[in-house]
């Protein structure tokens, strides 16, 4: 899959294991992809590497069926093994390098960056298919990560106008109109979506207000 295809995508989202029962997974994705998401991203910390391959296996068909590019996080093997679209890394995992020995040149690679330095590091090397640039709020997904606000989204655009930036961390549906204002192109909602009474209708009133 193209970067092309991540250029015009608007909002990503991402199914956690901290707010979704395995038996839920393909019912969420489905009604994600109901309301418009662009992006799906499995993310499944402190969990087996078979089990996430397992959730993969029953997500890709859906995500596949559909035409929305599906994402495993910090699992490069089990990607590769798949053949999902794409595969997400944080600063503290694999190199590039490493990653693509694993997936190859055609699958589609992100990078977590948490400063204007880090996206650039991640920027430089043209296999970067896309960046998170966060956590602009606090999130309990990110603990560890002190929020950087907003101050520096359209700075990150301007310095990186043809890598897809994906802004990331405790951002809801009520944030995107200043996000917006602030620059923002692209943004990653987690608990907002996987928390809504109606999740489809959480995304498509979420997809509105983004440009």
């Amino acid at each position: 899959m193209p970067r092309s295809s991540l250029l015009s995508a608007k909002l990503y989202g991402i199914v956690d294991l901290g707010y979704v029962e395995p038996s839920a997974l393909i019912r969420v994705t489905a009604e994600m992809i109901e309301g418009g998401i662009d992006v799906i991203q499995l993310r499944a910390k402190a969990r087996s590497p078979d089990e996430v391959r397992q959730w993969s296996e029953w997500l890709l068909p859906v995500c596949r069926e559909a035409g929305v590019p599906f994402f495993v996080n910090d699992y490069p093997d089990i990607a590769a093994s798949i053949g999902v679209d794409g595969v997400h890394v944080g600063q503290d995992d694999a190199s590039m390098d490493e990653v693509r020995a694993i997936v190859g040149d055609s699958m589609l690679v992100g990078r977590s960056t948490h400063s204007l330095d880090q996206a650039a590091a991640a920027a430089a090397d043209p296999r970067t298919d896309c960046i998170g640039f966060g956590p602009l709020f606090a999130t309990p997904t990110k603990p560890d990560y002190s929020p950087i606000g907003t101050e520096e989204i359209r700075e990150v655009h301007a310095r990186h106008p043809d890598l897809p930036v994906f802004c990331i961390g405790g951002i809801k549906k009520e944030h995107l109109p200043s996000l917006v204002e602030s620059g923002a192109k692209r943004v990653v909602i987690v608990s907002g979506i996987l928390q809504a009474p109606d999740i489809a209708a959480y995304v498509r009133a979420a997809r509105l207000l983004l440009p």
